[in-house]
Parts: C-alpha cells; structure tokens; sequence
C-alpha cells in the first residue's frame, strides 16, 4: 500500500494547474479558486483508498471539484446576478492591449451561457477532457456533452459576433499600423 501512495500523491500534484484553472472558471475568482482546489485536493487525499490506481485521476478530481463547487453553491443559497455586468464594470480594468480586451469580451460571453453549456465548453475546450470524460465528470450522456458544447460555441460566435476568420486578429486599420503601411 506504501508504494501506492507516492504514485497517487504525484498524479494528484500534476492535476493540480487544470484543478486551479476549472476551479477559477467555475468561481470566478482566485482566491475562491484556491480554496476549492484544497477542499477538493483534502477530501481526494482522505478518499485514495476509493480511487483504483491506473484510472483517469484527472477526470475523478474534476468530479470531486465540480460536486464540491456546487455543494459549496447550494450552501449560500444564492449567488449575486450580475447580468448588466455593473459590478464587474466597476471592479474591471480597461485592458492596455487588444488581445486582453478580447479576452474580457470572450469571459463576459462565456458567463452569458447557461451554466451546463458553459461547464461543458470548459471541459472540452479548456481543460482538454475527451467528450466521454466530460460526460463522465457531468453524469450525462456523451450525446447531450456534444450537444451541449455545439450550443455554447454557437452562443458565444452569436454573442461574440464571430461569423468567421477574418473576425480574428487585428483589423484593417491597426493591421496598417502593425505592419507598417502607409494610410492613403
């Protein structure tokens, strides 16, 4: 049982990056995210005698995370709307650069979508999960995991207004500037 334990405490530490970064996806904020990640990482570590070595340790700490965050939301009884986005404009920065000023756009998309949508591109386009992981970790079907994440990137393209490449990058007149060419 003792060499059990150095190889799960070594996959549990890999994990921990992708535990953080769903963990801020799902909270919103960091500080909330690294008191997720360690409740999720104590209650891991007090279970490794239920975890079966040799299977997916990232998609079963996904799952204790995700029940943990909702667990943590059932408790409060009720989250702060922020649908206008008047107390995030409040709190945000006007970004310096175009590229973190897409980023903010493409975060208030992303908290437009329903939360199953948005869970759902989270894990497949951000944290990498195959869609049967993901459909594991949601205890869904891996129809409606597809179904869920085609939803969300047609939400956020419409949300977004994304109709194609050309909508990416800089446009006509900062790529003049960008690359040297002359106005006219």
């Amino acid at each position: 049982m003792d060499a059990e334990k150095p190889s799960f405490k070594r996959e549990l530490l890999q994990t921990l990056p992708s535990l953080r970064a769903f963990a801020v996806s799902l909270s919103g904020r960091h500080d909330k995210a690294d008191d997720l990640v360690q409740d999720t990482v104590m209650k891991a570590w007090a279970k490794q005698e239920s975890f079966e070595m040799g299977t997916n340790m990232k998609a079963w700490l996904f799952t204790i995370l995700r029940n943990e965050f909702y667990s943590q939301m059932r408790k409060r009884g009720r989250e702060v709307q922020d649908t206008d986005g008047a107390f995030t404009e409040r709190l945000s920065v006007h970004p310096s650069q175009y590229g973190s000023m897409d980023l903010v756009d493409f975060k208030a998309a992303l908290d437009r979508l329903p939360d199953d949508q948005r869970e759902a591109i989270i894990l497949i386009g951000a944290s990498g999960f195959s869609y049967e992981e993901a459909a594991e970790i949601c205890k869904c079907a891996v129809g409606t995991m597809k179904s869920r994440v085609s939803r969300a990137r047609t939400k956020l393209q419409e949300v977004l207004q994304v109709a194609g490449e050309s909508d990416y990058g800089p446009d006509s007149v900062s790529a003049q500037v960008t690359t040297g060419a002359r106005f006219t």
